[in-house]
């Protein structure tokens, strides 16, 4: 029997084009990268146009937050007036963070400014007695004296009720930093007529009796770097020596590097403290 003859069978399979790598995928690619760029050209404008203030708070709560930790910082919006947003509402951190190390010490300016909106708050009665200020090693507050107006009885020491009301809310405000701290009394250039009492001894003692009023808020004497009197020698009205807005208390906040230094004259030149008439207590000055 001859053998069977075998059949040979050709398929032909039609392979898919290329249209179907390059169909509209590349399109969803492309549309997520656009979407991307714009997400990140939009949060360089948003911090661009936010306060170096706001973005430390920020900064602090992201680095703080955890969806697993009740500890975690929580940001709530205050109204205060200097604003962010339609609401004229500021961010402002509440809360402490458990578990997690501390976080960045505040600038400067944002110390500053809590400062300054504390003492609009709280002392707008005398708050053109208190000046607040950035210098290069720190911020400097200015309990200064005006006419009519004393923060201490003439040639004494004890503060009167107003600078004690004034020494109290700024205790409030720094108590809770870490920044070393300076104290300065200054007076004004008019002398006493013996030398057994002179500004000296009434600037550093007024600067001396401030930092008790500071403990005696809360603040931590530890943190005390120096308290010192300056008599006249740094007035803050120049042209006019005498001028009552020379007799001041300077509560300087040192930032770490001048604190790490030993800075001994932290601050520029401030101003002096002292009293125009004399006090029964100790030798008069003369006028």
């Amino acid at each position: 029997m001859a053998p069977k003859s075998s059949k040979i069978i050709i398929k032909k399979v039609k392979k898919g084009g290329h249209a179907g790598h390059h169909g509209g995928s590349w399109k969803v690619a492309y549309a997520d990268f656009v979407t991307a760029m714009m997400a990140f050209f939009l949060l360089m404008w948003l911090l661009n146009m936010t306060s170096a203030e706001k973005r430390a708070k920020l900064s602090y709560y992201f680095k703080t937050f955890s969806l697993f930790e009740k500890g975690g910082t929580s940001m709530v919006m205050e109204k205060t007036g200097g604003a962010v947003g339609d609401s004229g509402s500021q961010f402002k951190l509440d809360g402490e963070v458990k578990g997690k190390e501390k976080s960045e010490a505040p600038t400067s300016e944002a110390i500053e400014e809590k400062i300054k909106t504390e003492v609009n708050a709280k002392l707008a009665d005398v708050r053109d007695q208190v000046m607040v200020d950035l210098f290069e090693g720190g911020v400097r507050i200015q309990l200064v004296d005006k006419e009519g107006q004393s923060l201490f009885p003439v040639g004494a020491s004890e503060p009167s009720p107003k600078a004690k009301k004034i020494l109290g809310v700024i205790a409030e405000n720094i108590k809770s930093l870490d920044n070393r701290i300076a104290i300065e009394g200054h007076t004004d250039a008019l002398n006493y007529s013996t030398s057994r009492y002179t500004n000296w001894e009434l600037s550093t003692e007024r600067a001396s009796a401030a930092r008790k009023e500071l403990e005696k808020n809360g603040l931590n004497p530890d943190r005390l770097m120096m308290v010192a009197g300056y008599a006249s020698t740094e007035p803050l009205i120049k042209d006019n020596p005498n001028d009552p807005r020379n007799r001041r208390i300077s509560i300087i906040l040192l930032n770490n590097k001048v604190a790490a230094a030993g800075t001994q004259q932290p601050a520029p030149p401030a101003a002096p403290h002292g009293e125009s008439q004399p006090a029964p207590q100790v030798p008069p000055r003369t006028p």
